[in-house]
């Protein structure tokens, strides 16, 4: 498909400084430093204000602070750079769900797997918000094994579909009797 290409020959085009400061920062993010990781990501863009990946972190470091409209603004400008950035969409994807706006959720959600189909993360809030939140079982069952396809073993999502496979055959099997 390509994508792999791409990806490699887009990294390929990084100044390496760039790349440098980008890991540092996210490192400083993954161990849960978000303050400094929002002023290493804030520094990177002010040097490199060309990559989306920054932005994006900061709309999830500014969500996680509960901080919507910085979110908001972090993921417009990774939009801004880049329409179809898969994670961006998915930011704003979560950020529509966590204000309740299911429908808005759903869309931006389709828009990063019609982006980028190996999307992960993206089929997984999916499944959640399919199941959870807009009780379409068959969809959430969908999403939730395009995710296992896709990111390998994760036990817990194992547990979720055999549930849903158990859930929906329960509704089938009602809907027959009903007929």
């Amino acid at each position: 498909d390509g994508g792999a290409s791409e990806a490699d020959a887009a990294l390929a085009a990084i100044p390496v400084q760039a790349l440098t400061m980008f890991e540092q920062a996210a490192a400083v993010m993954a161990a849960g430093d978000f303050l400094e990781a929002e002023l290493r990501f804030q520094e990177f863009l002010l040097r490199y204000p060309g990559y989306p990946g920054a932005h994006v972190n900061l709309a999830i470091i500014h969500a996680q602070n509960g901080n919507d409209a910085a979110a908001q603004a972090a993921i417009d400008a990774a939009l801004a750079l880049d329409p179809d950035n898969a994670p961006a969409l998915n930011q704003q994807g979560m950020l529509f769900r966590r204000n309740g706006k299911f429908i808005e959720a759903e869309a931006a959600y389709l828009k990063a797997v019609t982006a980028s189909p190996d999307y992960a993360l993206a089929h997984y809030n999916l499944g959640v918000l399919n199941e959870l939140y807009l009780q379409r079982l068959d969809a959430a069952l969908q999403h939730f094994e395009l995710y296992q396809e896709l990111a390998g073993e994760d036990k817990q999502v194992e547990k979720w579909i055999a549930d849903l496979r158990r859930r929906v055959a329960a509704t089938q099997r009602t809907a027959n009797v009903a007929e």
